[in-house]
C-alpha cells in the first residue's frame, strides 16, 4: 500500500506541503497546468531547490501580480501573509504588499466579515465566491472535492471566530488568491500523486505570538487551533507560529491516520518543503513514501486507532434513519451500521453505530445531535486490524471502471469492481449486478 506520510516536526503550511510534494516526485509542469484550469489571472508558481541547516529540499515561490515573496530572513516582526494592517475605519492604502511577502510560508490569508465597514477601497473574495470558482473550474473532480473540504474547513473555522454566518467569511483580493494557490495546489498534488493512504504524526505548531489584522495574538492563533481540534499537536518547539490555518486545513482534511506511538515502517522515498525562515532549526516540512510494518505483517494486516461512536434509539422512522446515515458518511464517517435491539420496557429499538477518526469526531456528533432524536451517545477507543487493499481499473468493452484488490500473505486474495461501476452497466444492460461484474472482469487491468 502506498502510504504518504508527512512528518510535521516544524509545523506545515500552504506553500511548504507545495514544495514537499513536487520535492517528492510530483511534476510542477502537471501541478501549474492544473491549476491554470482554474481561469485566474494574476499568479506564478515556481519552485527552486534551497537548504536549510543543511536540509536541502524544494521552496515553492508565488508571484503575485509582479509581487516575488522575498528572500528567506533571519529576524523580525511576524506579520501575516494576504493580511494588511487596518484599524476598520481607516483610508489610505493599504499595506499587504510588504505584510504578505516577509513571510509566506507561516501566514494567514486575510479573513474578512462582510459585516465590517471600511473607508478605503478593499477588494475581498467571499468563501462563496472562491467556492463557486472551485466548482466551475476544469479540475479534476478528486482534486475539486478535497480543495473544497479544506477551504470551507478554513472558512468555517473563522466564522466561528467572527461569530459571522460561513457565506459571509471574506478573504483580501491578494490573501484569497495565495490561499487557492495554496489550497487548490495541495488538493491537485495529492490526487496527482495518487496515496492509497495518508497518515500524519504529532503536528508542531510552535509559540511566542503572531501579528494579525487585529492585533497580536498568541500562537496558536485562533483559527489554527479550531483547525487542529482532535488531532495530535504540541507547541514550544520554535518560538514562532509554526503551523498556519491553511496548512492545519490541508491535514484535517487529508489526513487517514494520525500516528502518535511507535510503529515499523520502511522508508521508501523522501521529499522536503522548505520554508522562508532562517531559524537555528530547519524550517522544513518534510514527507514520505511509506510501506509500514505491523506485528501480525505476514497477514499484510494494517493497524488503526479509530472511534466507535454508538447511540441506542427507539422513536424514529426507518428514512429518517437512513437520512441520518447519509449525513454521517457525508461528514466523514468510515462506517455506520444499523443494528436492532431490544431496549427497556421491551421496546424495538435501532443501534446506531459510527466508526470515525480520532481527529474527526466533533462533525459527526453534531450530526447525530441534529438529526437524530438522541440525546446522548457512547464513544469507544478501538483498533482496526484489515487486510491491505489495493485500488485499480479495469478497461474494457465498458469503459474504465474502478476495481478494490484485496491481499493477504502478499498474494492478490480477490478483486472487487466497485459497486457504482456495475450497477451503470447492469441499468444499460437490464442485467444483475453478478452479471454486469463477470462481463466487466473481462476488461485489462489499466
Amino acid at each position: 500500500m502506498k502510504t504518504l506520510h508527512f512528518d510535521c516536526f516544524a509545523g506545515i503550511s500552504g506553500d511548504m506541503t507545495l514544495g514537499a510534494l513536487v520535492d517528492l516526485g510530483l511534476d510542477p509542469e502537471d501541478l501549474r497546468r492544473e491549476l491554470e484550469k482554474l481561469g485566474l489571472p494574476g499568479w506564478k508558481l515556481d519552485f527552486r531547490r534551497e537548504e536549510r541547516r543543511g536540509i536541502n529540499g524544494m521552496r515553492a515561490v508565488v508571484d503575485l501580480e509582479g509581487r516575488r515573496d522575498h528572500e528567506a530572513w533571519d529576524d523580525g516582526p511576524e506579520e501575516p501573509r494576504g493580511y494588511h494592517h487596518h484599524d476598520h475605519e481607516h483610508s489610505g492604502e493599504h499595506l499587504h504588499e510588504h505584510s504578505r511577502d516577509h513571510d509566506r510560508s507561516h501566514e494567514h490569508p486575510h479573513v474578512h466579515s462582510h459585516g465590517h465597514e471600511h473607508s478605503g477601497e478593499h477588494s475581498h473574495r467571499s468563501w462563496r465566491d472562491i467556492r463557486d470558482l472551485i466548482e466551475r473550474s476544469g479540475i479534476g473532480d478528486g482534486a475539486k472535492r478535497r480543495a473544497l473540504d479544506i477551504f470551507s474547513r478554513v472558512a468555517e473555522a473563522e466564522s466561528r471566530i467572527h461569530g459571522t454566518p460561513v457565506e459571509d467569511i471574506g478573504f483580501h483580493e491578494l490573501g484569497a488568491l495565495d490561499s487557492i494557490i495554496d489550497i487548490v495546489g495541495a488538493a491537485i498534488g495529492l490526487e496527482l500523486l495518487k496515496p492509497d493512504r495518508i497518515t500524519a504524526g504529532e503536528v508542531e505548531l510552535g509559540g511566542g505570538t503572531v501579528r494579525c489584522a487585529h492585533g497580536i495574538l498568541p500562537v496558536p492563533a485562533p483559527a489554527t487551533l479550531i483547525l487542529c481540534q482532535g488531532l495530535p499537536v504540541r507547541t514550544g518547539g520554535f518560538d514562532r507560529e509554526m503551523t498556519t490555518p491553511t496548512g492545519a486545513a490541508i491535514l484535517a482534511a487529508s489526513v487517514d491516520e494520525f500516528i502518535t506511538g511507535p510503529r515499523g515502517f520502511t522508508e521508501i522515498k523522501t521529499g522536503y518543503g522548505i520554508g522562508t525562515r532562517k531559524m537555528d532549526k530547519p524550517n522544513v516540512l518534510r514527507v514520505s513514501w511509506r510501506e509500514e510494518r505491523i506485528a501480525d505483517a505476514g497477514m499484510d494486516l494494517i493497524a488503526e486507532e479509530l472511534i466507535l461512536i454508538e447511540t441506542n434509539i427507539d422513536d424514529m422512522s426507518g428514512e429518517a434513519l437512513g437520512f441520518l446515515m447519509e449525513r454521517l458518511f457525508e461528514g466523514g464517517a468510515l462506517d455506520v451500521t444499523l443494528s436492532p435491539c431490544v431496549m427497556k420496557k421491551s421496546r424495538p429499538g435501532t443501534i446506531v453505530s459510527v466508526l470515525c477518526p480520532p481527529y474527526n469526531p466533533e462533525v459527526l456528533r453534531r450530526i447525530l445531535l441534529a438529526h437524530s432524536t438522541t440525546i446522548g451517545f457512547r464513544e469507544i477507543p478501538i483498533r482496526r486490524l484489515s487486510l491491505r487493499r489495493e485500488a485499480g481499473t479495469l478497461a474494457g468493452e465498458y469503459g474504465e471502471v474502478r476495481t478494490k484488490t484485496v491481499f493477504r500473505n502478499g498474494q492478490s486474495l480477490r478483486t472487487k469492481i466497485e459497486f457504482e461501476d456495475r450497477a451503470r452497466l447492469a441499468r444499460e444492460r437490464d442485467i444483475s449486478l453478478a452479471d454486469a461484474e463477470e462481463l466487466m472482469k473481462k476488461g485489462t487491468p489499466g
